[in-house]
């Protein structure tokens, strides 16, 4: 085992870890790994559980084998979302997230040592693998128990996972994920923390709990995100596809947002009911339903699902922003799968899967065949709001692993029915299009949005940070927030628009308002909108609205282009909501305004502070229509 160490340039105290452990194993296929997942390949049952300090023995999750994959269900409703304030700094290098030893009154130095000696005492599994992707990612590494075999897989399938056997003698880690569960019950009260120390040379994540969201997704973005501000390059929070019309067409979205704010949901084929038709928007008033019949939908080309690597060596002189997928595989939450036939794209995939999957929260039975619409049932008896699969990308048909030149931005949000009687937010219409300077604003602000199903959160309202990642990321904001400027002053061709999901006004409309949008755009082709079909919003922070909406030979009523033409919401309902949209976004810009704002963006927010019109916006970007 050392011989085969010894090329891949491990710091020490790395190698003191392997040494001293009880062993370790070193994985050198998927099939290993998915055998470590159920402790040995004869197992159709295994527990995942620890000795722990004054608990005895805790049992942290349950795996079990089914026909089409590894079902793991954590025992503790808590650790089945990604808590959004698990990230702690234990450095001294610029941040704007809270400090280990603020939070925890002591110094990390002591807490490093006593994982190590925690880690000298297992069974290990170790790989290395490239956080970022195989063609443009950065050497790193696992170490972890060897009875954490699924996240190890879930992180060898999500990140992409290298056989020691085939790395070159340059390999040199870049980044090291050190997995210790017990260390949520003796150090933090039973909370999923994650913790960053970024060495000069290294990027250590410390993952203190099981649930691979913070850490072996969110933790390799954080990792992403650091190398990214010290290079002057972002990594987005966005999914990206490429749309192929009926008429061959062809148009590249990138779609943004908080979590839930309808990533993954871009990639997927419009819902439609057992007729074939799709429920544009039911009246949570009336009841009155919406129907919309498209005899033929555009060609889905997935392209990234949640992370778009925007790295300097793939920009070209396009003047359009140029992505690539930075993951292996997607982090897929299932809650939208309720019954057969609702998402049959992912249902064959998912179902007879070419190799088997790692799924999370789901209800299983040994040697039983996973069902994607049975989600694991939480205390209160309600289905997990969080159900996932992690789903490599060669399994999805047709993905496509090259860089992409993306014409139009979306960015979606999360809205809560709006009513005159109840007025919210949720005043967006069906689709708006922003000049470039107000997109710059809705990805500092980032609203986290209604209901979301993916993250432990009590409030409503309230603001993802910088970019949409602001939670996974470990320097400063206005750092990102410049570099997200920059990033749009350089892509002068790329257009942006702005979607709910959820609600318009008084009507709930599911994902189907990016759906359509998705339809519409990419029948107009390259993306172009005439000035004379665009109104301005009556709410400045929502740009252009459509004066109107045909689509395969229908027009979409008015009540989804304007809400305020919604009797239910009206404009006193409409105006109401605007206010709470607008004094939102003056408490988050705040936390821009400081120094290290780049003039350009200092302006822009003066603009808003001003009341600034939506043609005012455009004097200082440019849109290109």
């Amino acid at each position: 085992m050392l011989e085969s160490l010894r090329d891949m340039n491990l710091p020490g105290y790395v190698e003191d870890i392997l040494v001293q452990s009880k062993g370790v194993v070193i994985p050198k296929t998927r099939e290993e790994l998915l055998a470590l997942a159920m402790g040995n390949a004869e197992n159709t049952e295994f527990h995942i559980e620890y000795e722990v300090e004054g608990k005895g023995t805790v049992l942290e999750a349950t795996a079990i084998k089914c026909k089409n994959g590894v079902v793991v269900n954590y025992t503790d409703d808590y650790m089945r979302r990604r808590d959004p304030d698990c990230l702690l700094i234990a450095d001294k290098k610029p941040t704007d997230k809270p400090r280990y030893e603020d939070v925890c009154q002591s110094d990390f130095e002591s807490l490093r040592e006593q994982t190590f000696d925690w880690l000298k005492k297992q069974e290990l599994i170790f790989f290395p693998f490239k956080s970022g992707g195989l063609e443009y990612g950065y050497d790193s590494i696992l170490i972890a128990p060897s009875n954490a075999g699924f996240f190890a897989a879930g992180l060898g399938d999500l990140q992409g996972f290298l056989n020691i056997d085939e790395i070159s003698s340059d390999f040199k880690p870049k980044a090291i994920v050190f997995l210790a569960p017990p260390f949520r019950h003796t150090h933090f009260d039973g909370k999923q923390i994650v913790v960053h120390n970024r060495l000069n040379e290294i990027h250590e994540v410390y993952s203190y709990n099981l649930y691979p969201g913070p850490s072996a997704k969110k933790g390799i973005y954080g990792v992403l995100l650091n190398i990214g501000e010290e290079e002057g390059w972002v990594t987005a929070h966005a999914s990206t596809v490429k749309v192929i019309t009926p008429y061959d067409n062809e148009i590249v979205i990138m779609h943004e947002g908080a979590s839930g704010g309808g990533k993954s949901e871009m990639i997927e084929d419009i819902h439609k009911e057992m007729d074939g038709r799709a429920i544009l928007g039911r009246n949570t008033v009336t009841g009155e339903k919406n129907y919309l019949v498209l005899n033929e939908t555009c060609d889905l080309i997935p392209v990234t699902d949640d992370m778009a690597l925007c790295h300097p060596k793939m920009q070209n002189d396009s003047k359009k922003l140029v992505v690539k997928d930075a993951e292996s595989a997607w982090f897929l939450r299932l809650d939208n799968i309720k019954c057969y036939g609702t998402s049959p794209q992912y249902e064959k995939i998912l179902i007879q899967p070419e190799e088997p999957l790692i799924f999370l929260n789901m209800q299983a039975v040994p040697g039983a065949t996973c069902l994607v619409w049975e989600h694991t049932l939480d205390q209160n008896g309600k289905p997990c709001p969080n159900p996932r699969v992690i789903l490599p990308r060669r399994l999805v048909p047709k993905a496509i692993d090259m860089p992409v030149e993306v014409d139009v931005r979306s960015f979606g949000v999360r809205t809560p029915a709006c009513t005159k009687e109840n007025p919210t937010y949720g005043i967006l219409g069906i689709l708006h299009i922003l000049p470039p300077a107000l997109a710059w604003l809705w990805r500092l602000v980032a609203p986290r949005g209604f209901n979301n199903p993916s993250i432990i959160d009590s409030l409503e309202m309230t603001s993802e940070g910088v970019g949409s990642y602001w939670p996974f990321a470990t320097g400063k904001m206005v750092t990102q927030a410049n570099l997200l400027l920059e990033q749009i002053l350089h892509s002068t061709n790329t257009r942006y628009v702005l979607i709910p999901n959820q609600h318009i006004g008084a009507y709930e409309v599911s994902f189907m308002p990016q759906w359509v949008a998705r339809e519409y755009i990419a029948r107009r082709g390259s993306a172009k909108f005439k000035p004379e079909h665009l109104v301005e919003a009556r709410c400045p922070l929502l740009g252009f609205g459509l004066d109107s909406l045909k689509i395969d030979g229908q027009y979409i009523r008015r009540a989804f282009l304007r809400p305020e033409t919604q009797q239910e919401v009206g404009t006193q309902g409409y105006d109401a909501g605007a206010k709470i949209l607008t004094d939102f976004f003056q408490q988050e810009l705040m936390k821009y305004y400081t120094d290290d704002l780049d003039p350009l963006g200092k302006q822009i927010i003066d603009m808003f502070l001003a009341g600034a019109t939506v043609k005012e916006y455009l004097e200082i970007i440019p849109m290109r229509y």
